[in-house]
């Protein structure tokens, strides 16, 4: 009696088996294996956008700083306004920055004060070139380059000649002085080397610029024109001679320059394009 009821559970048992376990190769699971809870991060889905994998939770990720380019700090040339300038040639090597009147114009680099122009000497019937950035103030940066701002509304009192000024100190406001006075207000940047007053056209710029205005808003501030300044004077010596728009008009009105004259229509912010693309920066 006992061995018959053994019996009898045993087949039970053994028929349960068979029904509940999938057919396949003897002590072989056919299942899919089962994760163990926690093990390993898993990215949760967005109910709200079906397919979308929402990453999980973590620390924000770490900026790294730009490379060190150069053992000097640059700073934008204006600062605390919305700006533009085009990135292409505009009959000489220097960028219009176009801002309102008004805004600050400070020092792109530590330097000190090489020339202070505070009158506007520039008219349309004579169009003396030296005269036609009308009020400007250039800095011998530390690093040997010249930078001009001009077009200037006015220039603080206290940067003259022989002052020593920092990266971002603030010399003057944007205005449209010299030859820009029918245009919008802006500032002539240039780049270039210390030259005696005389080669005037040296410092209206020879390198240029929007290369480390793009640098410098981007946020590296290291990127330095002193290499491509070095080339150039190599190149075409410490006093070229002048080659464009060097003849003063003493019996005629001036004929337009084929420069701009108003902010760029065009809005593109530059992300590698080619040399006319328009760079807008926000304040």
């Amino acid at each position: 009696m006992r061995s018959g009821r053994l019996a009898a559970l045993t087949g039970a048992a053994f028929f349960a088996a068979s029904c509940g376990a999938p057919a396949g190769v003897a002590g072989v699971s056919t299942l899919p294996p089962t994760p163990p809870p926690g093990a390993g991060v898993t990215a949760a889905m967005d109910d709200t956008q079906p397919g979308h994998v929402v990453p999980p939770p973590g620390e924000e990720p770490v900026r790294v700083p730009p490379p060190k380019m150069s053992p000097y700090t640059y700073a934008f040339p204006i600062k605390g306004c919305k700006v533009s300038y085009s990135r292409k040639l505009l009959v000489l090597p220097k960028t219009i920055v176009w801002a309102a009147k008004g805004c600050a114009f400070v020092s792109p680099v530590d330097g000190v004060v090489q020339e202070v122009n505070l009158k506007n000497l520039w008219a349309p019937s004579t169009d003396r070139g030296a005269d036609r950035e009308g009020r400007f103030v250039t800095i011998k940066g530390e690093d040997g380059v010249l930078y001009l701002g001009g077009h200037l509304d006015s220039v603080e009192q206290d940067i003259t000649p022989g002052t020593k000024v920092k990266a971002g100190q603030l010399l003057g406001r944007v205005g449209n002085t010299g030859n820009a006075r029918d245009t919008a207000s802006n500032l002539y940047f240039a780049i270039s080397w210390p030259a005696a007053p005389q080669y005037w056209w040296v410092r209206r710029g020879v390198v240029p610029p929007w290369p480390y205005l793009d640098a410098w808003d981007d946020g590296n501030r290291t990127v330095s024109p002193r290499k491509a300044m070095l080339t150039l004077r190599k190149k075409l010596g410490a006093t070229p001679p002048c080659t464009q728009l060097c003849a003063s008009n003493t019996s005629r009105q001036p004929t337009p320059t084929p420069d701009e004259t108003k902010p760029p229509t065009r809005k593109k912010r530059n992300n590698g394009g080619g040399d006319d693309d328009v760079v807008v920066i926000p304040l």
